[in-house]
């Protein structure tokens, strides 16, 4: 009985199964230190911090710590520090969002053209998204103080501002770290949608221009729906960044003056590195995830909706 020359050539299905328990074993051992790495950084902290935020714990009194189920959670719902900071998040994610959106579709609209200064512009604009949001706070508040800002002086000077500057009065004070913000992400914002401006189809815009339709309604009708995806995705990455806003309001003005610019993740900081109340801290770091959850959820559904709908499904 003669064999084929394939079929002598084929792996016996032993071999084939000890090939592919190796490929698997390989596989796994490579994916292990990252699987690691995510447990030990990631999962461990967040289940010590659910774990503490159901005892009664201070660093200063560890003797009298006790179990209180869902108590740091309830007093915090009643707690006005705690809804102050949490209005002042709400705020500062709605307004900073807001302005950032539209100012970075208008920037992707002006620097749609593929051209060399369209490209200078850009590589400009994205020097700000460099810079650590702690180094720039540090370079506002330097440029806002008022006894010897490049800017705050002046402000001060002419009455433009409170004499204190800009940061120590409670009614600019959030407005100006909004205004910080908006500075350091717009260009990234204007980068998510000029990529999505460049990946609109180019012979539905023409077709459009040649039956007659203005700038205003190829951008009302086309456009922003086939945007819609790009458009959410820059408002999914910015709220759940600016919602957990922290660095800039640390360096700037610590949640002062008295708690006007005080946030959620500020205030856990404050509960758990100036008053040692580890149990509280970290309810409300529980608090600021669970929201950030449900806005990430939210915008989730909407884009893979939006991602349906511009491709006819």
């Amino acid at each position: 009985m003669t064999l084929s020359f394939t079929s002598a050539l084929k792996p016996s299905p032993a071999l084939s199964v000890s090939y592919l328990e190796r490929r698997r074993l390989f596989f796994i051992l490579m994916t292990l230190p990252a699987v690691i790495y995510a447990l030990v950084i990631g999962v461990w902290p967040l289940a010590q911090g659910i774990w503490f935020s159901l005892y009664e714990y201070n660093l200063l009194k560890p003797a009298r710590t006790h179990f209180v189920g869902l108590g740091n959670y309830i007093d915090l719902l009643s707690d006005p520090v705690t809804r102050g900071a949490f209005v002042n998040t709400v705020i500062f994610t709605v307004g900073a969002v807001t302005v950032e959106l539209l100012l970075g579709f208008a920037i992707a609209l002006a620097l749609w053209r593929d051209d060399r200064f369209n490209r200078i512009c850009l590589a400009l604009i994205l020097i700000p998204v460099t810079i650590t949001p702690l180094v720039v706070g540090l370079i506002f508040r330097a440029l806002l103080l008022a006894d010897y800002g490049l800017i705050g002086y002046y402000l001060a000077e002419f009455g433009l501002s409170d004499p204190r500057g800009l940061f120590a009065n409670p009614s600019s004070a959030l407005a100006t770290l909004i205004f910080v913000d908006i500075w350091e992400w717009t260009p990234l914002v204007a980068l998510i949608l000029l990529a999505g401006l460049k990946a609109l189809p180019g012979d539905i815009l023409e077709a459009s221009e040649v039956d007659g339709a203005t700038a205003l309604q190829r951008l009302r009708i086309i456009v922003i729906p086939l945007m819609l995806p790009s458009i959410l995705l820059a408002l999914t990455l910015r709220t759940i960044d600016a919602f957990r806003i922290f660095d800039s309001v640390y360096v700037t003005t610590g949640g002062g003056p008295g708690n006007a610019t005080n946030t959620l993740m500020l205030h856990a900081v404050k509960q758990g590195l100036e008053f040692f109340n580890i149990g509280r801290a970290s309810a409300i770091s529980n608090l600021t995830l669970i929201c950030i959850a449900v806005i990430a959820a939210g915008f989730i559904l909407l884009i893979r909706k939006a991602d349906r709908k511009a491709n006819g499904r």
